[in-house]
C-alpha cells in the first residue's frame, strides 16, 4: 500500500478529528425517549463518513508497474525579438509573425522533452522573461501573452543587443551543471534599426552544442500594426488596428538574410527561413541526451481512492434517506386536521 496524501497527515488528523469526536460522542450517548436526536446508527453513518473522507485524503494506492520515460539533459535558450516587426502580417498570408514564432517553440518543446528552457527578449533592451526550467507549460504560457514593444515609445533596436544577457545564462548554466549540454534558438527577422552596428554574439559560441538562427518575414514585407500596451477595448481597440505609416503609406518589415547569417555564424548553428507552409527543421538532441533505455524508470501508481469515493456515495445517500422521511413526517404533523361535518338541524329531515 502506497500513500499520497493531499496535505501532510497532521494536518488531516486535526481536520477530521473534531469531526470524529462529535460524531463518536453522538454514537456513544443514548438518545431520551422522545427528545428526537438522531438514533445511535445514524451517528454511526456519519462517523464512517468522516473516516472515509480521512482515508480519500490519504490518496492510497498500489505499485502498478513502472513505465520507461525520456529526459533530455539539455539547457535550451529561446531569443525572441519583440520588437514592432515581429507582428509583421507576412506569416501564413497576412498573419504576424508572432503566430509562426509560437508554433515553432511549440515543435521545439516536443522535439526535446525533459530539457529546461529558458525565454529570452529583445526590442529596445533585452529582458529574461524566463529561467531556466523544465516547465514547459510556463513556456508556452510565456509566449501565449507575449506582446512587441509599445509604437510610440519605440526608438530603434539592435538584433543583437541580447548578446551579454545570452553569453550571461549560457556561462551561468554550464558553471551549475556542465554535464548538460545547451541549445540556442534565435527567433527574428534581421531588420537593425538601430544606428549602430550589431553586436556580435560570438562570445556565447563556446557554450552552444546546437540550436538554429530562424528568419521570419519575406522578401516582400509585411505591415506592422501598432501596439499600444492597453487592452483592445475602448480607444484603445482602434490604435491596435492602426498600422505604422511611412511617408504617408504603411510601413513594411523585410527580411534580413544577411544579419541573420551572420548570427548564425557567430553562434555556429544553421540558419533556416522560415515560411508556414514548410515544417520546422530540427536538430538531433546533443550526445548528452538520454534515451529510453537509460533514462530510468518511474513507478506507476494504482490510486484506490475512488473506492472509498463509492462508499462516501452510499453513506451520503444513508443520510438522504433519512433526512427525506424526516421532512415527509414534519408535514404530516404540519397538515390541518379535516374540519367535521355540521350537524344536522331540526326540521331539516323531512
Amino acid at each position: 500500500m502506497i500513500l499520497h496524501p493531499v496535505l501532510h497527515p497532521l494536518l488531516l488528523v486535526l481536520l477530521c478529528a473534531p469531526l470524529a469526536y462529535l460524531a463518536a460522542r453522538g454514537l456513544i450517548r443514548r438518545p431520551a425517549a422522545g427528545s428526537g436526536q438522531a438514533p445511535r446508527w445514524i451517528w454511526a453513518v456519519r462517523l464512517a463518513m468522516v473516516l472515509v473522507v480521512f482515508g480519500m485524503l490519504l490518496r492510497p494506492g498500489i505499485p502498478g508497474g513502472t513505465a520507461q520515460t525520456l529526459a533530455t539533459d539539455t539547457d535550451i535558450v529561446l531569443v525572441i525579438d519583440t520588437t514592432a516587426s515581429i507582428v509583421a502580417e507576412d506569416w501564413d498570408g497576412d498573419r504576424p509573425r508572432l503566430d509562426g514564432v509560437r508554433a515553432d517553440a511549440q515543435s521545439i518543446v516536443d522535439e526535446y522533452p525533459g530539457a529546461r528552457f529558458s525565454l529570452i527578449t529583445f526590442d529596445a533592451a533585452a529582458q529574461q522573461r524566463l529561467p531556466l526550467t523544465t516547465d514547459a507549460t510556463a513556456l508556452m504560457s510565456s509566449l501565449d501573452v507575449l506582446r512587441p514593444e509599445v509604437t510610440d515609445q519605440s526608438r530603434g533596436s539592435s538584433i543583437g543587443i541580447a548578446n551579454r544577457m545570452l553569453a550571461e545564462t549560457l556561462s551561468a548554466a554550464a558553471q551549475s551543471a556542465p554535464e548538460r549540454s545547451r541549445m540556442v534558438f534565435y527567433f527574428g527577422d534581421g531588420e537593425q534599426t538601430a544606428s549602430t552596428e550589431p553586436e556580435s554574439f560570438s562570445s556565447s559560441a563556446k557554450y552552444v552544442d546546437g540550436g538554429a538562427v530562424l528568419g521570419y518575414g519575406t522578401t516582400e514585407g509585411g505591415p506592422m500594426k501598432k501596439t499600444t500596451g492597453r487592452l483592445s477595448t475602448g480607444s484603445g481597440a482602434q490604435a491596435e488596428d492602426e498600422y505604422i505609416q511611412y511617408q504617408g503609406e504603411p510601413a513594411l518589415s523585410v527580411r534580413d538574410e544577411d544579419n541573420l547569417r551572420r548570427i548564425s555564424e557567430q553562434l555556429g548553428v544553421p540558419y533556416q527561413a522560415r515560411s508556414a507552409d514548410a515544417e520546422i527543421a530540427l536538430p538531433e538532441a546533443p550526445t548528452s541526451t538520454t534515451d529510453y533505455s537509460v533514462s530510468g524508470e518511474v513507478g506507476n501508481v494504482i490510486e484506490l481512492y475512488w473506492i472509498l469515493a463509492l462508499a462516501l456515495i452510499g453513506l451520503i445517500a444513508v443520510e438522504l434517506v433519512r433526512a427525506t422521511q424526516q421532512v415527509v413526517g414534519l408535514r404530516g404533523l404540519t397538515a390541518p386536521a379535516p374540519a367535521p361535518a355540521p350537524a344536522p338541524r331540526k326540521g331539516d329531515a323531512r
